[in-house]
């Protein structure tokens, strides 16, 4: 599940900032190519915001190759959005034909295909897991961390889908939102998430000059 319900007024952008080029291709193409090319991934849904699915297929389309991904419209926050999602996935949760979700934020392009595949993994061992990297400053809750020790949170987050999908009935029922994904798994599984080592390098483009640090940062790899 990649969220690209975003817009472009923090960046600057007259266009949704997933959409902006990053080295010949959208920065949203990025994170969607390293999804499906991660080892175990059948299929990738893209989150849109309403009215923007057509715009955001025809930029991803000339990037995928033979491959194909699922287009959703998100909700008015990314709580919603990622819960729309799940639903649209529910049935094959259901039936277990979908083992484990992960869920990305589109703004982080560099997050690379071991990154997605260390998450899983966690995530098939652990329940949940999440990538943390060093950030002076920022505060967790619910991870599995050293004592003391202050870590950001990034994505891709990844859990194990039926109990992911159980939290986020229970939380519409409760009418609750959480702030990410692992705040509602965590609230309603009782679980703890495990932290997968990340680094600065996995960045969100929120501002004009983090597409100026991606354009750097991507010249390496």
């Amino acid at each position: 599940m990649v969220l690209a319900a975003g817009s472009g007024s923090r960046v600057g952008a007259p266009v949704n900032k997933v959409l902006l080029p990053l080295r010949g291709r959208p920065i949203l193409a990025w994170s969607v190519r390293d999804a499906l090319a991660t080892p175990g991934v059948d299929r990738v849904v893209v989150v849109v915001r309403p009215g923007e699915a057509d715009e955001v297929g025809a930029a991803l389309a000339p990037h995928l190759g033979e491959r194909e991904v699922a287009i959703v419209d998100g909700g008015a926050t990314r709580h919603a959005s990622e819960w729309r999602a799940l639903r649209a996935l529910a049935a094959d949760i259901d039936a277990g034909s979908i083992d484990v979700v992960v869920v990305h934020d589109g703004a982080r392009p560099l997050a690379g295909v071991d990154l997605f595949t260390a998450s899983i993994q966690a995530a098939t061992r652990h329940g949940g897991a999440l990538p943390t990297a060093p950030a002076p400053g920022l505060v967790t809750a619910d991870l599995e961390v050293p004592a003391g020790e202050l870590v950001g949170v990034q994505t891709p987050q990844a859990f194990r889908a039926g109990p992911l999908l159980a939290a986020y009935a229970e939380a519409e029922a409760d009418g609750f939102e959480g702030t990410d994904t692992a705040a509602t798994y965590a609230r309603y599984t009782g679980s703890p998430v495990a932290a997968v080592p990340s680094t600065s390098r996995n960045l969100k483009v929120t501002y004009a000059e983090d597409v100026a640090a991606a354009e750097a940062l991507s010249s390496d790899g």
